[in-house]
């Protein structure tokens, strides 16, 4: 893993924009799979600013709440539309989602997932880290080489869920691509900031590679990048930059 830790998450947010940034430039980047929720929405910010022309990019989502109405502006599939698709200039046809709608999300992540191997795989992914250690709603036990699944989230989830919806929805359930999908995918950018995730941090980057914290399967990718802050970055014992 290489870390990159900055005194505050809008100066690691700029460090990570840069890096996306010459990403986006390489042609043999096609085929990118996005995050939801606050932590990337900043670097998402900075690259539509910039309106790079990305002709050919296709974007995937990865995960999304189960039991959200379809039209609720903040749920994932059109979190991404607007902060991502439609700011950075991506056509509808080449930005691919999965529905919140239980009876067919498991179906629709199998689709989302044989679409990407189908285009060749992963090129790049964009991750934010759970308080838990999970990646997308991969939570803590997801097996390394699990594929789309639907599942029941762990409390800590849930509440989250709940702040991100102001008390609106907590949904209990998730769909996500599996973490074979996401640790076949060439490149790697994730991001944590702040100090509730202090401890997730440092299982990523210094604990035992187990899949009771999912994350610390990216040990030993061959390029992953790490972005972190002061706070999320205190609880390790070997900071490197």
């Amino acid at each position: 893993m290489k870390l990159s830790i900055h005194p505050t998450a809008d100066l690691a947010n700029a460090a990570a924009a840069a890096l996306l940034t010459e990403w986006l430039r390489d042609p043999g980047v096609r085929n990118l799979m996005v995050a939801a929720g606050n932590t990337p929405l900043d670097l998402y910010r900075r690259i539509a600013d910039q309106k790079e022309p990305l002709p050919g990019l296709n974007v995937f989502m990865l995960d999304e709440y189960v039991g959200v109405p379809p039209g609720e502006p903040r749920n994932c599939a059109n979190l991404l539309r607007r902060t991502v698709a439609q700011a950075w200039g991506i056509p509808e046809e080449r930005y691919f989602t999965v529905t919140s709608v239980e009876a067919g999300a498991l179906a629709s992540a199998q689709a989302h997932e044989e679409r990407i191997a189908r285009g060749g795989g992963l090129d790049a992914i964009i991750l934010g880290l759970g308080q838990n250690g999970h990646l997308g709603f991969n939570e803590p036990g997801s097996p390394e080489q699990g594929a789309a699944h639907l599942l029941d989230l762990e409390p800590i989830s849930i509440e989250a869920n709940r702040k991100w919806f102001g008390g609106d929805y907590a949904p209990a359930k998730g769909i996500t691509v599996g973490m074979r999908t996401i640790l076949a995918a060439r490149r790697v950018l994730i991001l944590a900031y702040g100090p509730h995730k202090r401890a997730a941090t440092a299982g990523m980057v210094e604990g035992p590679r187990t899949e009771r914290c999912p994350a610390s399967l990216l040990q030993g990718h061959p390029d992953v990048h790490v972005f972190l802050d002061g706070e999320s970055a205190s609880g390790l014992t070997r900071p490197m930059r």
